[in-house]
């Protein structure tokens, strides 16, 4: 099972390709995007990095956190759940 760590504060020059060569010095990189926007295809300025083992994603946030890239200092952290729990109250599934 993959260990999936949250990337934030990129530089929207940063390739996924560039992240997964980066993250590589941790260990085996099973996945890594950097998440664009869908109508402009430009940077958001973070992504995700899956992990091969926790072992390497601890390794991973504790390297990388803080750590500068293409001027930016980044923010590594174990990726949060996607939330698919409970909706709260009032909230809609079906706007669009």
């Amino acid at each position: 099972m993959a260990h999936k760590l949250f990337v934030g504060s990129l530089s929207f020059s940063t390739s996924t390709e560039r992240l997964r060569e980066l993250f590589a010095g941790a260990g085996a990189v099973e996945s890594a995007a950097v998440v664009v926007d869908r109508d402009t295809g430009r940077s958001r300025g973070f992504g995700f990095v899956e992990m091969a083992t926790a072992e390497e994603a601890d390794q991973a946030v504790a390297r990388f956190n803080g750590h500068e890239l293409d001027g930016r200092q980044l923010k590594v952290e174990l990726a949060k759940g996607t939330g698919g729990g409970p909706q709260r109250p009032g909230a809609r599934r079906d706007r669009w």
